[in-house]
């Protein structure tokens, strides 16, 4: 990450553990600034009341966002029974309560109804658009916002521990849009309470995970330095669950020009034929990965193109 000359590019991914109260888009700010980098995005929003693992694309990894967006997503977090409020995190106004407490029993035995593939009623107060708008703008105007159930997958659910008779915390692994908040709330409603996330920390994105994480103050003191590179991994990094192919130099030239080609080596044309039309790979040359490409009647075609 250590840049060799003022303005040289920095390509890769960097793991932020995003502190309290900032929000996606000031923390990608906040690393651009710490590390002179370019262009940076962000894998995958996280609300300003969570933390935790919030992986920034930067430079030509930008072009791989979408790839970590779709990744299962790991959560930890604490839920608040008793009260339902509008945002359905700690945020909110308090819009109703209930005197219900579960237990640990009931708790636990009504986990394995929130499993699997099933629809999920985002919060009103979401990034979701509404008539061009964001649903969070209209909410906080005093609109009424319905927003219709959508298809979430969770994938595992369990209760870590009960530290009060208000609180329990969990452990969560679901797919691309889901909601934890909406998530603690229809928990709560299963339970015949209310419930609201109180805390919330993201432990991993596929696979960007707390053990290669950096904090702002940390990076901060590191700048520009060597020392900084050690937190950087590859642009492939979001690409690990797509299959490489190894192309020739020449037929990677073409790809940069944006030409589709066929594979020279009868390995190579194999795996495509095993493949079929539709499936995206990473194209390589020499070790180094050129573009994400796509197969079609003309060969690879190319999706992206990577410049590294």
């Amino acid at each position: 990450m250590a840049r060799k000359a003022r303005g040289a590019p920095i390509h890769g991914w960097l793991i932020l553990d995003k502190p309290l109260g900032l929000s996606s888009s000031q923390a990608v700010t906040a690393v651009r600034r710490a590390i002179g980098a370019a262009k940076a995005g962000h894998g995958g929003t996280l609300d300003p009341l969570a933390t935790g693992v919030l992986p920034i694309a930067l430079g030509e990894a930008t072009k791989t966002v979408a790839f970590a967006m779709s990744e299962r997503k790991t959560y930890r977090f604490t839920v608040r029974w008793g009260e339902a409020r509008d945002t359905d995190d700690a945020e909110g106004k308090v819009v109703a309560q209930s005197a219900v407490r579960p237990d640990r029993g009931q708790i636990e035995a009504a986990l394995p109804a929130l499993l699997g593939t099933g629809l999920q009623r985002p919060p009103a107060y979401s990034a979701l658009k509404v008539a061009g708008g964001r649903a969070y703008h209209l909410a906080r105007a005093g609109a009424t916002v319905a927003l219709a159930p959508r298809p979430v997958e969770i994938d595992a659910l369990r209760l870590i521990e009960v530290p009060d008779a208000d609180h329990a915390v969990f452990e969560a692994v679901v797919g691309k849009g889901t909601y934890i908040r909406a998530l603690a709330r229809d928990l709560g409603e299963a339970l015949g309470t209310r419930a609201y996330v109180a805390a919330l920390r993201r432990l991993a994105v596929g696979p960007f995970g707390l053990d290669r994480a950096i904090s702002l103050e940390i990076l901060g003191s590191l700048g520009h330095s060597a020392a900084a590179s050690v937190y950087l991994l590859p642009v492939e990094t979001a690409l690990d669950d797509i299959p490489a192919l190894a192309l020739t130099e020449d037929e990677a030239r073409r790809l940069r020009c944006g030409q589709a080609v066929t594979p020279s080596r009868p390995a190579e044309r194999a795996r495509i034929d095993d493949f079929g039309n539709g499936t995206r790979l990473r194209a390589t040359s020499g070790g180094k990965l050129i573009a994400l490409v796509e197969i079609a009647a003309e060969g690879l075609r190319p999706v992206r193109v990577l410049n590294l």
